[in-house]
């Protein structure tokens, strides 16, 4: 077989020749580094091709607030759900002063609230479970028109000295008011998918706006009502809850997908493993809420310092909302429900400081032990929703952050009257204790969300 003739030998290219490759339609030139010690005065080496860390990738601190804030229609619903946001918390307060101001009694004022929160827990879950089957839009608008109408006939009732039972069936139609912070809680996660540090960052956002309406919500109603006339926190809770949800769901491009049938495996959230001792870490933890605000108030009230007393209580408000964004501003490390009960214990830890400064009367050294107790709450409550938004499906989502909030309203409603009744027999300051008895427990119920039978869920 004849030979072939031999090819001609290629010059061997320097070690700092350019180096060609075409990918797609893009012509990519690289140039290597000169081999050390070369004395060419190459560029320097190639960074380090190692995978940055997730914090980088995603932003850390505030500029990861701002990169959330920057992704295509988050601003808008973000803005539009303030105003829906801000009715939840006047409501109450509004039915208590205007019936209190126009019948003369608190009990019964109390009772048509109680009532209307009794309702609520009924009705929201099954509210959320009509915005995961049909849409936000299509639900959440006659959602809330039902509640401006009930909120319209209390109003009415009160004004024209109805029936004292027409309160309590006006108040409780107004349990079908849409819980917003599910709602942008979702689509926060179809935004993100499955991006854990964005979603962590993005929950304790969520977390700090409660915060904030919190705060704002019923101090806004008690000014209302003491300054202008009885009806003007109700009638402005109405304005901002029509308002806020039109501007709300008219953002569609945001909008998670319907989910008219519900996927294989999507059973409800009540039914999933690992849901009720999670339901219940939140009702214990709104025991401490409840307990911590009325016997603050108590405190204060009793030591002659009662004009501080709301004060103080916003400080718990504005310590969990400035320590909610501290944490959300790096992605933690270890899954959630490992890092749930020491961070349970860490609450229970700042329980203890207000309890230890009641036994001094004094409400100077109350506020600032306040302070530290709301500071430790917010990363309770990021890391169990975290919780709730990995165990619920996507279809199911809405219906499982509203069994959160229900169990946490139920919760702040029964650590209220235990705090009561401890500030009406016992010295004020001693609710403290039913608050970290709620604590421990919360500890002990969080321990079971590490059972084996879990241990395939993320988070």
């Amino acid at each position: 077989m004849p030979s072939l003739p031999a090819l001609p030998r290629r010059p061997a290219l320097p070690a700092t020749a350019p180096l060609l490759a075409v990918t797609g339609h893009t012509l990519a030139v690289a140039a290597p580094a000169p081999p050390p010690g070369s004395g060419s005065g190459g560029p320097p080496p190639p960074p380090s091709r190692r995978r940055p860390r997730e914090a980088a990738t995603t932003g850390s601190g505030p500029s990861g607030y701002l990169a959330l804030l920057r992704l295509p229609g988050a601003t808008a619903f973000t803005l539009g759900g303030l105003p829906a946001r801000l009715p939840a918390g006047m409501f109450s307060v509004s039915a208590v002063l205007m019936i209190a101001a126009a019948r003369g009694s608190y009990a019964l004022a109390g009772a048509v609230t109680a009532t209307g929160l009794a309702a609520t827990a009924l009705v929201a879950p099954w509210t959320a479970r009509l915005v995961d089957r049909y849409g936000q839009r299509r639900v959440a608008r006659p959602a809330a028109a039902l509640a401006v109408c009930g909120a319209l006939a209390l109003v009415a009732c009160v004004r024209l000295g109805a029936p004292a039972w027409t309160l309590f069936a006006a108040y409780a139609a107004t349990a079908t008011v849409p819980n917003t912070g599910a709602m942008a809680r979702a689509r926060w996660q179809a935004l993100l998918g499955e991006d854990p540090a964005r979603r962590h960052t993005a929950i304790s956002f969520e977390q700090a706006v409660d915060e904030v309406c919190f705060m704002a919500g019923p101090a806004l109603a008690a000014v209302l009502c003491t300054a202008l006339f009885p009806e003007a926190g109700t009638l402005t809770g109405v304005a901002l809850l029509a308002v806020g949800i039109t501007v709300f769901t008219a953002q569609r491009a945001t909008e998670p997908p319907p989910h008219p049938r519900p996927a294989t495996g999507s059973t409800a959230p009540l039914r999933r493993p690992g849901t009720a001792p999670l339901l219940a870490v939140f009702l214990a933890t709104g025991i401490v809420f409840g307990t911590l605000e009325v016997t603050t108030l108590a405190f204060a009230d009793t030591a002659g310092h009662a004009a501080a007393g709301g004060l103080i209580v916003g400080l718990q408000a504005a310590g969990s909302c400035v320590a909610g964004l501290v944490y959300g501003a790096r992605a933690p490390a270890g899954p959630a429900a490992a890092r749930l009960p020491a961070l349970l214990a860490l609450l229970t830890a700042a329980l203890a400081l207000p309890a230890l400064a009641a036994t001094t009367g004094s409400a100077a050294l109350l506020a600032p032990a306040v302070l530290c107790a709301g500071m430790a709450t917010a990363p309770v409550m990021i890391t169990a929703m975290t919780l709730v938004q990995h165990r619920t499906p996507p279809a199911r989502l809405n219906e499982g952050l509203t069994l959160a909030v229900t169990a946490i309203l139920t919760g702040i409603a029964l650590g209220a009257a235990l705090a009561g009744q401890t500030a009406d027999h016992l010295t004020p300051g001693t609710g403290y204790t039913v608050g970290l008895a709620a604590a421990c427990a919360a500890i002990a119920l969080a321990t079971r969300l590490r059972a084996p039978a879990l241990s395939g869920v993320r988070g």
